[in-house]
């Protein structure tokens, strides 16, 4: 039988699991592959990083827990978290290690049943929404097709139109202009 010790880092782990899974800004970084190929993976080992990290450090503080989160999101999916969300991500995670400190393990079980419940219906809710978005977007990109054309006609009020922009890297800055091929 499993010491209280080892079970509550297991649990604590499915909190983390469960808390990070259904994190929206990390699922968006996961899904559109903003950490690369390996996108999965490092959502799996960032799992394994954060409990670590707690099992490593006592009496962590919000901040902590806030900066270490938004390090580990920019470092590994070149992303900066600006919506509110590591507040709250930071705080369960807090509350979850206090729990499962403290053997209580019914309360961070029933959470995270909860979490699992939102993050289904979210999916649910999504998959419902997409075929939807998908006709619109065809429409939008006819549209924007059809104002692309239009903008080469000479304008009325007998304006130039300005010249294009120099292509190429802009090496002050980094960016690559990325421009419509040719016909």
């Amino acid at each position: 039988m499993a010491t209280p010790r080892a079970e509550a880092r297991g649990l604590f782990r499915k909190g983390v699991e469960a808390v990070l899974g259904s994190w929206p800004a990390l699922q968006v970084a996961v899904e559109n592959g903003f950490g690369g190929a390996y996108s999965q993976e490092k959502a799996e080992w960032m799992v394994e990083a954060v409990e670590q990290y707690f099992q490593s450090n006592a009496d962590l503080e919000l901040d902590e827990i806030e900066d270490f989160l938004a390090e580990l999101m920019n470092n590994e999916f070149d992303t900066m978290i600006e919506d509110g969300s590591l507040a709250q991500v930071s705080q369960q995670l807090r509350l979850f290690f206090g729990q499962c400190q403290q053997g209580e393990g019914a309360a961070v079980h029933e959470a995270i049943v909860r979490l699992a419940q939102k993050k289904q219906e979210a999916k649910v809710a999504a998959a419902k929404s997409k075929p939807a978005e998908e006709s619109s977007s065809e429409e939008e990109q006819g549209t924007e097709e059809e104002a692309m054309d239009c903008s080469a006609a000479p304008s009325m009020n007998g304006a130039q139109p300005s010249p294009p922009p120099s292509s190429g890297a802009d090496p002050e800055d980094g960016w690559t202009l990325v421009r419509k091929k040719k016909k």
